[in-house]
């Protein structure tokens, strides 16, 4: 994957694609395509033309019909990084009631293995390198391989799929896990500078040890000995953004005209801050409106279900200008 000039920044997913198994007030939904290289990737590619996107994954045949694949062969996004084997494919079922939910696994992907990625990967890296896992298919050592071979490339994380506790009913949540975590702050540790850290204001929580207060939680960031950003999402509440040395950042929520479903949000938030930062003069002034760009953007996720609210940069900037927010 070449490397493109600013205005058409290079930028590589990998993580799991998921069976997403959605259940709401009770009610059974069909199967839909989920995880975050769906979400973020299609995000992208409905938002612009101007970015080179690809995907790194192991996508398990038995359970994963192809049909379901169709939004994303469909687009612009390069597939050549996708490993398929004989096996099940990671398979959620996710509960909701009342804005909160529950999620089981059913079945695991195969780990991502550095030696997978194709060639021409290695040969042109990418400006963007987002590790976005489901359930820990991403290692240290993945990690480590990476940064050596991208020195001078901005790294991504979404957090939850490296935060996430599974027992061995399936059942997954997000609880105190020494290794886990200390695991997690290795690998902000050894990213550093280029590091774009992204989680929802319970893993960040949980991150940082400190509960119920937001404040804290980012102040928290500053004490890893390194200069990158720290995005909590927040829901209807925002989000907040830090880096050391700069004012914390408080981005309000933008109203959406309905909300039908939330999955996925945060990775629309994620994948447009990338692209909005990669655009920019990395000022904090530019994080800022790069974080405006991307709220604006996941508020139109929760107008439909599962991977089908996207829109294009136009739409987001009408939005954008209307400064119609959540209170």
């Amino acid at each position: 994957m070449k490397t493109y000039n600013k205005n058409h920044p290079s930028i590589i997913f990998a993580g799991s694609f998921s069976i997403d198994h959605i259940i709401r007030f009770k009610r059974l939904n069909k199967p839909s395509l989920g995880g975050s290289v769906s979400y973020c990737s299609l995000a992208l590619s409905y938002y612009t033309q101007d970015a080179k996107i690809g995907i790194i994954s192991h996508i398990g045949k038995i359970n994963l019909k192809n049909s379901l694949l169709d939004k994303i062969q469909n687009k612009n996004i390069d597939l050549k990084g996708i490993k398929y084997s004989h096996v099940k494919n990671t398979n959620f079922v996710l509960d909701y009631f009342d804005h909160a939910r529950t999620l089981t696994l059913k079945s695991k992907s195969p780990n991502l293995k550095f030696s997978d990625i194709p060639s021409e990967y290695l040969k042109y890296p990418p400006d963007v390198f987002v590790l976005v896992p489901l359930c820990n298919e991403i290692s240290i050592e993945y990690v480590t391989q990476i940064l050596k071979k991208f020195p001078d490339t901005y790294i991504g994380i979404d957090l939850q799929g490296f935060i996430r506790k599974i027992d061995e009913n399936g059942k997954v949540a997000y609880i105190h896990d020494n290794e886990i975590i200390s695991n997690m702050k290795r690998i902000i540790n050894i990213i550093g500078d280029k590091l774009i850290l992204k989680g929802s204001e319970e893993e960040m929580s949980l991150l940082a040890g400190i509960c119920n207060n937001f404040d804290k939680v980012m102040t928290h960031c500053n004490e890893y000995n390194n200069n990158g950003i720290y995005i909590m999402t927040l829901g209807e509440k925002g989000s907040m953004l830090t880096k050391k040395g700069e004012k914390i950042l408080k981005i309000p929520a933008f109203k959406p005209r309905r909300v039908i479903d939330e999955t996925g949000a945060g990775d629309v938030y994620l994948s447009i801050f990338l692209f909005e930062f990669m655009h920019s003069d990395k000022s904090w002034k530019s994080v800022e409106k790069a974080a405006y760009f991307a709220s604006a953007a996941a508020s139109f996720l929760v107008e439909k279900k599962g991977p089908s609210g996207f829109e294009t940069k136009k739409a987001v900037l009408k939005r954008l200008e209307k400064k119609r927010y959540i209170n």
